[in-house]
């Protein structure tokens, strides 16, 4: 059935209050003194021309495009790129960045467009923190399938409306602490040794090996074998694994080799290293559900029975289904979550904290699971670059590439000669290296404040 948001849609076309043609502000008018007279389409376009072509042909970067929520995105954006401005951005911008960027960077897709609960395959769903209104009636009918199929529906939310209205069970959390609740379940299971082996030694880079030596530059990252070509820097082929067999370091997917996931090594230039698994394991030993507890309002026993749910469904519902060319788990958990807490600060750490969640429960791409939407998954992280020559932005020029990107590295990152942002919401500097989507509510402040630069105040 439609909804009333889309019963009401009509009156985009017929409110009274639309605007049928273009306005200007009135000769003499103040700004911001809403004085407007109707003027002809002609009129209005002669004076953007006008006043577009002098930006263009003088500054590109002086004019901002900075849309609403009108899923024109791949439109505006190419008019940007075109036009030869870098200061562009979408709705995105300060909706779902923060997820977006958090997934992504993680198992290279995230929630709604990209992906979701499948919810025909699985025994028991999660629903946490996803705003009323960012789920439309095709998941309501979903959810009804599945609870009248004997599923069981949790939903952890400050309040309890909508989708948490039918929930089998509501978890009241406090606002905005949710990272806390997902590494408190990292915590429970890692602790109980409930996590897929087989799936995160396989299909993640846990087993890699992380330089420890905090003298060196590459200190925290991955050890590469220098003595093999890097290849794609997307697609390292050279990254090393520690196989417990023969005690010694192999690049990764050697044949017959079996990676360590614990444990410390030195390899043959004394170099210390770790299996990225055993960093994890060691952060969330401190994740309790008492921690968690002190900081979400949720108990620790409700925590800890939560995670046990989790992990009885895994292992209950492990039957084969042969889905592919590989062996796929089916009737594992679902979980869904989208940006009901979207504004709060380090938000796209608590949703790599959710994406390694359901790593460890092997839930990626499987039945029952949190399934991809093609064109997804990407790579990892994606190969979309910005724009970050010193001459990237020129008079009547396109841009070499479209103003959005996901940096991989500090050399992807736009900046100018003196490490300070190009762009006038600052994304992809090292103020906001992984903005993705641009950074909407920075613009209007930093356009007032003409910092890093003013923009053409039209």
């Amino acid at each position: 059935m439609i909804c009333a948001k889309g019963a009401s849609g009509i009156m985009k076309q017929y409110s009274p209050a639309r605007l049928t043609q273009p306005l200007m502000r009135k000769p003499g008018a103040e700004r911001g003194s809403a004085q407007f007279e109707p003027v002809s389409w002609k009129t209005a376009f002669d004076v953007l021309e006008k006043r577009l072509s002098h930006l263009r042909a003088t500054d590109p970067k002086k004019f901002a495009l900075f849309d609403g929520r009108n899923q024109m995105q791949a439109l505006t954006g190419l008019f940007a790129k075109q036009f030869g401005t870098l200061n562009y951005a979408a709705h995105g911008g300060f909706c779902s960045a923060n997820m977006a960027a958090g997934m992504i960077y993680t198992i290279g897709g995230s929630f709604w467009e990209f992906g979701g609960p499948d919810l025909d395959s699985a025994k028991l769903f999660f629903m946490i923190g996803t705003a009323e209104d960012h789920h439309s009636n095709p998941l309501k009918i979903a959810i009804s399938k599945f609870k009248r199929a004997g599923g069981r529906f949790i939903a952890i939310n400050p309040i309890r409306t909508g989708y948490a209205a039918i929930a089998d069970e509501w978890v009241p959390i406090k606002p905005g602490t949710d990272g806390a609740l997902f590494m408190a379940f990292l915590h429970e299971l890692i602790s109980a040794d409930a996590w897929d082996h087989e799936f995160v030694q396989r299909y993640t880079n846990a087993a890699e090996l992380v330089d420890l030596d905090d003298s060196s530059e590459n200190f925290g990252l991955f050890v590469r074998d220098p003595d093999k070509p890097v290849g794609n820097p997307l697609f390292p082929q050279n990254h090393l694994w520690w196989d417990s067999a023969t005690s010694r370091a192999v690049l990764h997917h050697t044949p017959g080799a079996t990676p360590a996931l614990d444990g410390r090594y030195t390899l043959e230039d004394g170099t210390p290293v770790t299996p990225s698994f055993a960093l994890l394991r060691e952060r969330v030993a401190e994740c309790t559900p008492e921690w968690a507890a002190n900081i979400t309002g949720i108990s620790a026993d409700t925590i800890r029975r939560l995670a046990r749910e989790m992990i009885q469904t895994s292992r209950e519902h492990r039957s084969h289904h042969v889905a592919d060319s590989l062996d796929r788990r089916v009737g594992r958990n679902a979980r869904n979550r989208h940006r009901q807490s979207g504004c709060v600060s380090r938000d796209a750490r608590a949703r790599r904290a959710f994406a390694v969640l359901m790593s460890l429960l092997g839930t990626i791409d499987r039945p029952g699971g949190f399934r991809h939407k093609s064109p997804f998954p990407r790579a990892v992280p994606p190969s979309a670059k910005p724009p970050n020559s010193p001459d990237a932005v020129k008079p009547n020029t396109p841009l070499a590439s479209g103003p959005l990107s996901w940096p991989a590295a500090p050399e992807d990152l736009f900046i100018d000669e003196n490490d300070g942002p190009v762009r006038i919401d600052k994304a992809f500097s090292w103020e906001y290296p992984l903005a993705v989507h641009g950074v909407m509510h920075s613009v209007i402040i930093n356009a007032w404040r003409g910092d890093p630069y003013p923009i053409d105040p039209c």
